[in-house]
């Protein structure tokens, strides 16, 4: 079983949030998407990438699905929710652009899938540190792979937006499974780009196991965002495996 916090906040400088979280199952599926694409476009794409993703695991979850069974399923929400974006988007040339990323989790009894597509983060953090599970498909990433930049570089690079993957049309969706055993006491943290871009994996590490607790702990990693000056919208969903 997981418990779960979440947050968004459109910052201190968009106008609107594009971000979009669900969490279903009693909290254990977990889902964060970042839209792009325009005002309205961003936002329509997030919400129906987490409403479809989340919708479609209610559909065919079963409590005895192994880690790799849970991976299939969850990569099969993925292409249903990109399918979802890529129908929505040719119904309105307005829309055209629109994609989101997605990074979720899905819990089993050992630990956790996770599942990712654009540059939307996991964590998994316990008392040993912060790791990150997935990875960036993004321009940066891949120029961190090729020792072009490091990896504080790439946080503060003038291209660090340009992601290679995405839901929506015309774009590269393929998603990347994670299985990630945890231990009683272990969290996940999922999280958007103006999280990572403004918060510290320390200051992240610190605040989920040093903070007061878990319920203020987002609203603290908020507020280093807004200290930064939170320049994209933030959103995050913490998960502890208990």
């Amino acid at each position: 079983m997981m418990k779960t916090w979440a947050i968004t906040d459109v910052g201190l400088v968009r106008k609107e949030n594009q971000d979009a979280y669900r969490i279903a199952r009693g909290g254990d599926v977990c889902v964060v998407c970042d839209g792009m694409g325009g005002a309205a476009g961003g936002q329509i794409a997030s919400t129906l990438a987490a409403e479809t993703y989340a919708a479609e695991l209610e559909k065919i979850l079963k409590p005895d699905m192994t880690p790799e069974q849970l991976r299939e399923a969850s990569s099969y929400a993925v292409a249903m929710a990109n399918l979802a974006v890529e129908n929505r988007a040719s119904e309105d040339d307005e829309l055209s652009n629109m994609g989101t990323t997605l990074v979720s989790a899905i819990a089993y009894e050992g630990g956790a899938v996770v599942t990712n597509v654009g540059d939307s983060r996991a964590y998994y953090i316990t008392r040993a540190g912060i790791t990150r599970i997935t990875k960036d498909h993004s321009l940066v990433e891949s120029m961190v792979d090729h020792g072009d930049i490091t990896a504080d570089e790439a946080r503060h690079h003038p291209s660090r937006n340009l992601i290679t993957r995405a839901l929506g049309r015309d774009t590269n969706a393929s998603c990347d499974g994670y299985i990630r055993p945890m231990e009683k006491g272990d969290y996940l943290l999922l999280c958007t780009d103006g999280l990572v871009n403004t918060v510290t994996d320390q200051e992240m590490l610190f605040e989920v196991l040093h903070g007061q607790d878990e319920d203020s702990c987002l609203h603290r990693l908020m507020e280093i965002a807004k200290s930064q000056g939170a320049p994209d919208n933030v959103t995050a969903v913490l998960i502890e495996h208990e």
